[in-house]
């Protein structure tokens, strides 16, 4: 059988001609051609143990991390170390011995790779902005509430405004998942989905309205929120932010300046307009993209669980708003804050992944990642609530209750989150219907129970590494 053959230079393969029998005498040299004896061979003076000090600690960065010395080896032939040099001035024999000597007095020293940059992190400006906008429509109604009753016109406005919820929710989760393919295929679902959506909500308004001014106002609402979630879509906030400058100007007026009915009705108009006309030369932008071919269309059916989340989030928070309005306008401005934190979750969890080696390590630290984003989110809306005279328990249950909901979503887990807020919605609702005036700890007692639950399920999905890989 034949063994291992050695590939370092000077090895027993130089020997396998030569005997080396026990007892024998070494073999005197041969004679030169005239006779004399050859002079004994000199030895080797040995390495130069300075020289090799010094080289050593020169690439102690580049020879720490190796866990050969072929390594080592490698790392001089890419310098260029010449055959001279190594014998002349580090006295070894070849690149393998100095590489050896060097692997020896150097220790090992592993670093960590350099962190990558965080696929995660939030756009802090963007985020604010879009919980901004989230909040300014309201304007809209305190600055044309004079003009009318607005009694006479809240079922409809409300019927219209939660249809237009539902349907945002499920246009918009259908319009990202066609934006992966390509920007023209997401304007072509947006251009399709959104007016239809705002079609919609005026025929439901139209129910309890009947013809007259009132639908027109509903209406015009669900045409307003069509066009926003459009750009909102599209990433076109700023264009969004510009379009409602009108209402802007007209609210900071009011303390000091009394506008007039023409300037009321006016500039909610004049706002409307121009967010039509943005958003028609936005998805005119999105439609003149190249068309890219991709796979078949989503179904509609992934978008049914955002819509229905949708819905129950608007039933959750009209509940809310009857008893306490402004925890309405607290809760809409948070969503902004809401999004950057959801993307933090994704980010700490990826670090997670990172510092973790074992399943139930990972979990524990995904619970204290959910709990800190839960605690963070939570803990400005307690004095924005008493500030307001809002009830600090519905508003944090109601809000712990859509962040987590949301964050399922995020994740693909759209299902346990529809089905848990519809639960909660439809369980408040009833009731409240069917026992007026309604018990104020009913809706906190059914937005807890909902958390819980949700809470629940994100530890149960979320605390694997796979959904963060």
């Amino acid at each position: 059988m034949s063994g291992p053959t050695a590939l370092e230079p000077g090895g027993a393969e130089q020997d396998t001609l030569s005997l080396r029998l026990a007892g024998t005498r070494p073999a005197r040299p041969a004679p030169a051609a005239d006779g004399s004896p050859l002079a004994p061979r000199r030895p080797w003076p040995g390495p130069h143990e300075d020289a090799v000090d010094r080289l050593a600690a020169e690439q102690a960065e580049h020879v720490g991390p190796a866990v050969h010395p072929w390594e080592v080896a490698a790392l001089l032939e890419a310098e260029g170390m010449p055959a001279d040099v190594i014998r002349d001035r580090y006295g070894h024999p070849d690149l393998f011995s100095l590489a050896s000597a060097l692997y020896e007095r150097v220790p090992r020293t592993f670093p960590e790779p350099p962190r990558p940059p965080d696929p995660w992190r939030p756009d802090r400006v963007r985020c604010l902005l879009r919980g901004l906008l989230f909040a300014l429509p309201g304007l809209a109604y305190l600055l044309a509430a004079p003009l009318g009753q607005a009694e006479r016109h809240a079922p409809a406005l409300i019927a219209a405004g939660v249809v237009s919820w539902a349907w945002g929710q499920a246009l918009g989760h259908r319009a990202y998942l066609r934006l992966a393919t390509g920007t023209r295929e997401a304007g072509r679902t947006l251009l399709a989905g959104a007016p239809l959506g705002a079609v919609v909500a005026t025929a439901v308004a139209a129910l309890p309205a009947g013809a007259g001014p009132v639908t027109l106002l509903a209406a015009a609402q669900s045409a307003y929120l069509a066009a926003a979630g459009v750009l909102l879509v599209l990433a076109r906030e700023r264009l969004l932010l510009a379009a409602l400058s009108p209402l802007v100007a007209g609210a900071v007026v009011l303390p000091w300046w009394e506008p007039g009915p023409l300037l009321r009705a006016g500039l909610p108009l004049l706002a409307l307009l121009a967010t039509l006309g943005v958003t028609g030369l936005a998805l005119r932008t999105a439609l003149a993209a190249p068309a890219v071919a991709g796979g078949p269309r989503p179904r509609l059916r992934a978008s049914l669980p955002h819509g229905l989340f949708g819905l129950a989030a608007a039933v959750l928070v009209l509940l809310e708003g009857r008893r306490q309005p402004y925890a309405v306008i607290v809760l809409t401005v948070s969503m902004g804050p809401a999004e950057w934190l959801l993307y933090r979750y994704r980010g700490w969890s990826v670090a997670a992944l990172r510092v973790t080696a074992t399943p139930a390590a990972f979990l524990l630290r995904s619970a204290g990642v959910l709990a800190l984003c839960l605690f963070g989110y939570l803990l400005p809306l307690l004095p924005a609530a008493l500030l307001t005279g809002a009830d600090p328990a519905a508003l944090l249950l109601l809000a712990a209750t859509l962040w987590t909901a949301l964050l399922l979503q995020a994740f693909g887990f759209a299902w346990p989150s529809a089905v848990i807020c519809l639960v909660a919605a439809g369980a408040a609702g009833a009731l409240t219907l069917l026992r007026p005036p309604p018990d104020p700890a009913l809706l906190p007692l059914c937005c807890g129970v909902a958390a819980l639950c949700l809470v629940a399920c994100a530890l149960r999905l979320l605390g694997r590494p796979a959904p963060h890989v």
